[in-house]
């Protein structure tokens, strides 16, 4: 059975194709560039670079598999990642149509909901909609907050600051991308149901100031938090590099998950990868 992975190259994408092929599954990991292809030639994988904008390039890849692992490629902040990602998810949605998959697996997000300018948590919950409107069977895996956003933090933290736009002492549910992708091959062993929801976090919930604790072991130094003051977040997104909207939906996606604006599950998987070993792993690459 061919399983196609798209973001192979990413965190998520690249954990779950990993799991795979260490199972002895075949995979075609679906690419944006074709750099990536000799490392996963040298793995086993089969490969294909596509843009996923191409609808009619990206159904053909499809066709060559029963089951796909489904993801949003995040827009350039640059510009209006809205209107990129919506427009993302209508091409993905239309190369799914004549594929002849049998299951595909989405990676969405706790919080998913309906609304305008909230970051992943509408585009995401559009995609989940979309798929729930087509006949191909499919399993919605909804990750908590990856512990690969804290990354570009390590050369501040080795500065001693751990700047946030979370409160310090605010434990969120937080997860590990190699345990999302375990997780995520899982989801596509699993027999096709009709509709499938599952949460994934990880083994304990996380605030900024563990965070901050967890550099601070690993580097042998203090890491102090800074909390950025709301009504800075626009400007201090912008100051990355962010559009006037991609700062206001950023920092209304945070807003939404920081004011506890939606539900925590009842029930969900727990990965193994605590922060202190992500971070430690994350602190002896950098």
């Amino acid at each position: 059975m061919m399983i196609i992975i798209l973001g192979a190259s990413g965190h998520v994408g690249s954990a779950a194709a990993t799991a795979l092929l260490e199972q002895g599954e075949t995979v075609l990991a679906v690419l944006h560039s074709a750099r990536h292809e000799p490392v996963w030639r040298s793995r086993g994988a089969e490969t294909a670079v596509v843009d996923v904008h191409d609808s009619d390039a990206l159904r053909a890849v499809f066709q060559r598999g029963r089951r796909a692992f489904l993801l949003n490629p995040p827009g350039d902040v640059a510009g209006d990642t809205e209107r990129e990602e919506l427009g993302t998810v209508h091409a993905i949605m239309a190369a799914l149509d004549g594929s002849g998959l049998e299951k595909v697996v989405l990676e969405s997000t706790y919080g998913a909901q309906p609304g305008e300018r909230c970051g992943d948590l509408n585009i995401l919950h559009e995609f989940e909609q979309a798929l729930s409107r087509q006949p191909i069977r499919f399993a919605v895996q909804r990750a908590a907050y990856y512990m690969s956003n804290w990354d570009d933090l390590l050369d501040a933290a080795k500065a001693g600051t751990l700047p946030t736009m979370i409160p310090a002492d605010l434990e969120l549910p937080m997860v590990a991308p190699i345990d999302l992708g375990r997780a995520a091959a899982r989801r596509l062993l699993e027999p096709a149901r009709s509709e499938d929801l599952h949460y994934v976090e990880g083994p304990s919930r996380y605030s900024p100031r563990d965070v901050a604790g967890a550099f601070a072991k690993a580097l042998g130094t203090p890491v102090k938090v800074l909390v950025t003051p709301r009504e800075q977040w626009v400007e201090a997104f912008k100051k990355l590099g962010f559009s006037q909207a991609a700062a206001e939906s950023y920092a209304k996606m945070t807003a939404v998950s920081v004011d506890g604006g939606f539900p925590m599950p009842e029930t969900y998987e727990r990965g193994e990868t605590t922060l202190q070993a992500y971070i430690d792993q994350l602190v002896a690459g950098g």
